[in-house]
């Protein structure tokens, strides 16, 4: 029987615990020792977040595990991650790995969008490597431009307050306030005018008198108006007519001479003899008032009078 000595049994157990070592180290990176899967790699600028073993689904079926990120040897800002499948799928080298988001809670991972035309993949492909943009990234897409428009607001609005310091001075402070005072006063003032207008308006107040006296007025309107109408305007209006063309056609005779009044009126030599009995009519009674004797003769005793001569009266 071979003795095992102490030192082999040393040896075989760290042999031992370094492989379990390794393969529990790579177990947790999702590596399996044991299988044959295969192995592709996708090219990204940004790798949105994605982590080591992170899981790589198909239609949503999980069938691998993300297995490093590194740098590309080459290639500035571009990151080469690997990944490896466990199921025997079969793809076309034009599908595409695109990093997305499951949810909200769990972390990135990666699909791939299968395309069967065109040369199978085979372990150690790259594939072309695609990001979905995501409820977060959708958002972001679509507040950006509100965030440059509140941004635009934000620079206005404070060149907007900074222009209404300086003009808002302190003569501007006092002259407002003295302008607000006079406001409260003009408004004390219209409440007042206010108050005596409904008073105006309420019932039984100068405006409902008016009202009322020019319900009154235009009943009595009315009632004159029905009284004009029984009246028989029309014919008082005909009369009128008449009476108008009877006292035109009595001043046509007058203006053309005709009866008392037109001779009166267009006749000279009548005129002229009225004028000369009016004078002789004149001399006449200041004759009479000057030489009453001449005309009226008075005597107690019956005495006869004299003759009338220019003597008798040069005597007297």
């Amino acid at each position: 029987m071979i003795k095992v000595t102490r030192e082999l049994k040393t040896g075989i157990i760290a042999i031992l615990t370094i492989i379990a070592f390794i393969w529990g180290f790579n177990f947790l990176k999702g590596k399996n020792l044991f299988d044959n899967s295969k192995v592709f790699y996708v090219e990204y600028n940004n790798v949105q977040g994605l982590s080591m073993s992170a899981p790589v689904t198909i239609n949503g079926l999980k069938v691998g595990n993300v297995t490093n990120i590194t740098f590309h040897p080459t290639k500035k800002e571009t990151l080469v991650v690997a990944f490896s499948l466990n199921k025997d799928y079969s793809f076309s080298k034009n599908s595409s790995a695109e990093i997305y988001a499951p949810d909200f809670i769990s972390g990135k991972s990666i699909k791939i969008n299968p395309v069967f035309t065109g040369t199978t993949a085979v372990s150690g492909d790259t594939l072309p490597g695609l990001i979905e943009e995501g409820i977060l990234g959708a958002l972001n897409e679509q507040i950006a431009p509100l965030q440059t428009k509140v941004e635009s607001f934000l620079i206005n609005a404070d060149m907007l307050l900074q222009g209404i310091n300086k003009v808002f001075d302190v003569n501007t402070q006092a002259n407002l306030k003295e302008a607000i005072a006079s406001l409260n006063s003009t408004l004390s003032t219209f409440r007042i005018s206010a108050k005596s207008l409904d008073t105006m308006l309420a019932d039984g107040g100068q405006v409902d008198s008016v009202l009322t006296n020019a319900t009154v007025a235009s009943h009595n309107l009315v009632k004159l108006t029905d009284s004009l109408n029984n009246a028989n305007l029309k014919q008082t209006i005909n009369k009128l007519e008449n009476t108008v063309e009877g006292f035109n056609t009595i001043l046509a005779n007058i203006k053309s001479g005709k009866g008392t009044i037109g001779k009166l009126l267009e006749d000279e030599k009548l005129y002229n003899n009225l004028e000369g009995a009016a004078k002789d009519l004149e001399e006449l009674l200041t004759d009479l008032k000057l030489n009453p004797k001449r005309y009226v003769h008075f005597s107690l005793f019956g005495k006869r009078p004299k003759p009338y001569s220019s003597e008798n009266v040069k005597e007297e």
